[in-house]
């Protein structure tokens, strides 16, 4: 069984808008995650070669890790820290227009309850081209339709203590884990699998437990919070980011440096780049985290400044990146079996190369263009339809 980057789901109105303009930043973000998302999991169908090691139940130490594949899996790496800060500041977003039109308490906790539960729901897809019949996997959705349920209480705190909590479990999360002696499967309790640890339990895979990935949504809800703070959403300040992201590739740095604490027992075993990024993402350490978000707020840095210098625009239709970056969900749900039935009809399943997983993940997007567009359109054309829980 292998575990894949998968994407959030996005708010009905995916991209900050204040003045008339859309963050357009942010959607050039999500839409190169998914493009990156759909080179892992192509990588899952195509590739015989595919590593998976980013865990110490999925790594046996010592194992030599190929550059090519271990750099295909690596950039992928990006997509589920960055999907899911991103759904934070959406949330914080789309929650603070709700109350700033009068609406009830009770009705925003029933839309986060039964939007958390609807993706929650959606894993079934996943569960059904990469699980054997009867098994069932819990990944980025489980994790993201069950934090937006324990959204419903956070959403109360000020952001600052939330923010506090997040970073308190990114930090934390090893300690309990070593504290509980949780990681074998004997020992360790459903509800801390599901939870906190992860890790297969007979019939189901815990790949994402809820708490690691629910502090990197308040991470997110905090940012989208500063930014509406500013007068304008053209607030996005490629300095600022771009310090944050050297901070947290500090943070990084001397983590993976020390090599002890903080990386979930996936040590660095020599100083090759590979070694020293070799990190844990299930469940995601803290060298994982401060990687992955340094990561992404460097490409933010980026990417907000090419916004400013070309203008920012409330349509860019024929943008692939803003086309993706607004459709992950509908994307998501439709790419996974067109990779799968099409490894399956051609009879190629796991008995390719790179090139193959390069190119079939292209035209995946190629294929998908179009369908995304209309689901585009049609969601602005109906906002209170049932996509507005996708």
């Amino acid at each position: 069984m292998t575990t894949r980057a998968e994407p959030a789901a996005e708010e009905p109105d995916p991209s900050v808008k204040s003045a008339g303009y859309r963050l357009v930043a942010l959607d050039w973000m999500r839409g190169i995650v998914m493009l990156l998302m759909a080179i892992d999991h192509s990588s899952g169908e195509f590739n015989a070669g595919r590593l998976v090691t980013d865990s110490t139940f999925l790594y046996k130490p010592g194992t030599f890790l190929a550059p090519a594949q271990f750099f295909t899996r690596f950039i992928t790496h990006l997509c589920a820290p960055t999907f899911v800060f991103l759904a934070g500041v959406s949330l914080a977003f789309s929650l603070a227009r709700r109350v700033e039109r009068g609406e009830r308490p009770l009705s925003i906790d029933r839309y986060l309850l039964v939007r958390g539960l609807i993706i929650v729901t959606a894993e079934l897809v996943p569960s059904y081209f990469w699980m054997p019949k009867g098994h069932y996997l819990l990944q980025v959705l489980y994790a993201i339709g069950s934090a937006y349920l324990f959204m419903i209480p956070l959403r109360r705190l000020p952001v600052p203590v939330a923010v506090g909590l997040a970073i308190g479990v990114v930090l934390g999360a090893e300690a309990l884990i070593g504290a509980a002696g949780w990681g074998p499967r004997e020992k360790t309790p459903w509800l801390a699998s599901l939870l906190v640890s992860g890790g297969p339990r007979g019939w189901l895979f815990v790949a994402y437990p809820t708490l690691p990935w629910l502090a990197i949504m308040l991470l997110g809800w905090g940012f989208g919070h500063a930014l509406r703070a500013r007068p304008s959403a053209r607030q996005l300040r490629p300095l600022e980011l771009l310090l944050a992201g050297a901070g947290a590739l500090a943070v990084f740095g001397a983590v993976r440096s020390v090599n002890a604490y903080g990386n979930l027992g996936l040590l660095r075993e020599d100083g090759s780049l590979v070694q020293w990024l070799h990190v844990s993402k299930y469940p995601p350490s803290v060298s994982y985290v401060a990687l992955e978000l340094g990561l992404m707020l460097l490409v933010l840095a980026a990417l907000s400044r090419r916004a400013r210098v070309d203008g920012p625009s409330p349509s860019r239709g024929s943008d692939p990146l803003v086309v993706f970056g607004q459709t992950p969900m509908f994307f998501y749900l439709l790419h996974i079996p067109l990779l799968a039935l099409g490894a399956h009809v051609l009879g190629v399943e796991h008995q390719l190369g790179l090139g193959a997983t390069y190119g079939f993940a292209a035209l995946a997007a190629l294929l998908l263009f179009p369908a995304c567009t209309w689901y585009r359109r049609y969601r602005a054309a109906h906002p209170t339809s049932f996509t507005r829980y996708l």
